[in-house]
């Protein structure tokens, strides 16, 4: 008798999981006879005791695991490959495909900013996985960005150079740094003209989100995004 499908999450002290809420709700709603478990793993090596279960019909990936899970993976879809960071993984035969959903998530949910029209740049903050699927969205719709990190890269600029000016010619500020970290930003500059997009969702309201709204700023965190993720997940899983 075959056993129901697993589903999962892959990373590194996830007790949070959005997603096993978001699957356990959904499967349960839809009497859709599944599971979704949190796989926390302390290392990267430790990936593939999860994927030996063979009940496991597909995985979501987290901080920190998104772009070494790549080495494990037998097949890559060309938007995860372009922006070198898997969130998805489709198991099928064996075989493991992976996606990244995290950019349709980010592209629809900033789409429905009132003031979407008028954002021609951007500054993002943080330069690893999550960064890395926001730079290709933004590339996708044709706005400008800017890196800034605190590792040294002819890509990035360091925190200590977001300057007044640059804070002013950049509308939308994005936070892709995790949980935790507070972005160390020169935030007396912040006016209302700025939006800024917090990738976290948990607390609803972050540090970073709470500065804004003390500059009048309009905010965003990182609950729809991550829904739109999940769902475009469940497709591919399903596909």
């Amino acid at each position: 008798m075959r056993k129901n499908k697993i589903y999962g999450l892959i990373g590194k002290n996830i007790d949070y999981s959005f997603s096993r809420n978001f699957f356990s709700k959904k499967f349960k709603n839809e009497n859709i006879n599944c599971k979704y478990l949190n796989f926390d793993i302390q290392n990267i090596s430790e990936f593939k005791s999860v994927i030996s279960d063979k009940n496991i019909s597909g995985l979501n990936v987290t901080i920190p695991y998104k772009e070494d899970v790549i080495k494990y993976i037998d097949k890559i879809s060309s938007d995860a490959k372009s922006i070198g960071a898997v969130n998805t993984i489709k198991i099928s035969n064996k075989k493991l495909t992976g996606y990244n959903t995290d950019h349709i998530g980010f592209t629809k949910s900033i789409r429905k900013i009132d003031e979407f029209k008028n954002i021609e740049s951007a500054l993002i903050l943080g330069s690893g996985g999550a960064s890395k699927a926001i730079q290709f969205a933004l590339d996708n719709m044709n706005i400008k960005y800017t890196i800034v990190s605190r590792s040294n890269s002819i890509k990035c600029i360091n925190y200590n150079q977001v300057s007044e000016k640059i804070i002013k010619n950049h509308k939308l500020i994005i936070n892709c740094t995790p949980l935790g970290t507070f972005p160390e930003l020169e935030y007396r500059f912040l006016s209302p003209f700025n939006i800024l997009y917090d990738l976290v969702y948990n607390p609803k309201q972050s540090s970073f989100l709470s500065k804004g709204v003390k500059a009048g700023c309009k905010i965003k965190n990182g609950l729809e995004m991550l829904e739109i993720q999940a769902i475009e997940s469940w497709k591919i899983w399903n596909s």
